[in-house]
Order: structure tokens, then sequence, then C-alpha cells
């Protein structure tokens, strides 16, 4: 009973039976119930009924490609973490995966054992996210900017803020300590899980679509202030 309530349920999307039987006996290797669907429509409604701990999604799939499902369970607030698989190595199938709402990337042909270092980071990722809901308020409140934790939820003059999974962890983040600075690498690895250097781009195009959602002025901002020659800090000084 006690290994069964550590399992993680992981779903994978992928057409290639070879390789959704390679996946899973590694998944299962590292204690998890794995399910499978070979298209996506299939996979989108299998993880739409969810849950999962993890969604490992081929970018390319018939009836429904990868992109589309990440984006339709975004759509659905569904935010099971997603590492997508993609044959292809171009940086921009990079960043459109990362700015659509998966988790992390692996390109075909990969290695087991950096499947594994994957798959393992996003476990760790999650168990350290559940602990900070556990340990920090449920609430956050700055003024007129008001952050719901638990349900997602960021208003600002009593209005809702629609936000995107990495904006609203982004925000999270930072508003959960006010005046700490953290470097682009530092929001690359705690939001993202990207232990490199290379996509910085993706953290400033976040933080500036962020601003233009709760900045008053977006040239003076209010609430995510630039922290010069280090990377960016929430402020500490709003009452």
């Amino acid at each position: 009973m006690h290994r069964a309530l550590l399992m993680k349920r992981v779903l994978i999307v992928e057409d290639e039976q070879d390789i959704v039987d390679l996946l899973s006996i590694h998944l299962r290797d590292l204690n998890c119930q794995v399910e499978y669907a070979l298209d996506g429509e299939t996979g989108f409604s299998k993880a739409s009924q969810g849950p999962y701990q993890l969604i490992i999604l081929d970018l390319m799939l018939p009836k429904l490609n990868g992109l589309a499902v990440c984006q339709k369970l975004r759509a659905l607030e569904n935010y099971t973490p997603i590492l997508m698989l993609t044959a292809k190595s171009e940086e921009f199938d990079k960043v459109l995966g990362l700015e659509s709402g998966a988790d992390d990337y692996l390109t075909k042909p990969f290695g087991i054992r950096e499947l594994i270092a994957r798959v393992n980071a996003i476990f760790r990722r999650q168990d350290q996210a559940s602990q900070l809901r556990n340990s920090t308020k449920e609430e956050l409140n700055f003024g007129d900017l008001e952050i719901d934790i638990p349900r997602r939820k960021v208003s600002l003059h009593n209005t809702r803020i629609e936000l995107t999974p990495k904006e609203f962890d982004l925000l999270v983040l930072l508003a959960s300590n006010p005046g700490k600075n953290y470097s682009r690498n530092q929001l690359l690895d705690l939001v993202w899980g990207y232990e490199f250097s290379g996509y910085e781009h993706t953290v400033n195009s976040h933080v500036n679509r962020l601003r233009s959602k709760i900045e008053p002025d977006v040239n003076q901002p209010k609430y995510i202030l630039t922290s010069w020659g280090v990377g960016y800090r929430f402020n500490d000084e709003i009452e």
C-alpha cells in the first residue's frame, strides 16, 4: 500500500510503439504507473481526465499535434508538468514549446540517462512546489494586486488578470520573496527547470508580458523590478 501511494502516474503520448515501450520500462523502474496514447486526440482526452504527475508528449502526432495538446490542456487550467519530445532540434521549436506551456523539452534521439534526469528534475520541482504551497500563505496581497495561490487567480483593482501557467509561477516565486534578487538562470531553473544558459530571452519575454498585464506603467514598473546586472526582484516596499 505504501509503495502504491508513492507511485507517480505518468501519461506517454507518442505514436511510435517502440519508444512507448522503452519509456515505459524505465519509468516503471522509477516507480511510475504508466499509461499511454498513440495519437494526440486520445492523449488529450486521457490527460484532461487525469490526474497525472507527468505527461511525456511527442510534438509530431497524428490527429492532434503535441503543441495543440499542450495549449488545449493549459487552456483548461490543467497544470500537469509536460515533458515535450521532438525529432526537431531548431531553437524556434524549443522556444515555441516552452512558450506554449511545456515544462521541459527533449530532442530525439535522446539518451535514457538524460531522460531519467529530466523526469527526476520535474518530480523534484513538483515536490518543492508542493512544499512551498504548504509553507507559504495561500494569498499574497500587495496593495491592489491580489494573488490567490491555491486557485491560481490574480486580481488587480478587483479585476481578474488572465495569466499563463508560467507567468503565474513566475509571479508567485517573485512575490513570495519580496526584495530577493533572482538571476535569469535562477528563474529558468526554478520556474522552467533549465539549468543551462541560452534561454534567458524566455525569462525576459515572460517578465515583459507579465508587466504588461499587472503594471500601471511598464516603463516604470511598480511590482516587478529590474536588478541591473543581476536579474529581477519583487518590490518589497509596496504597502
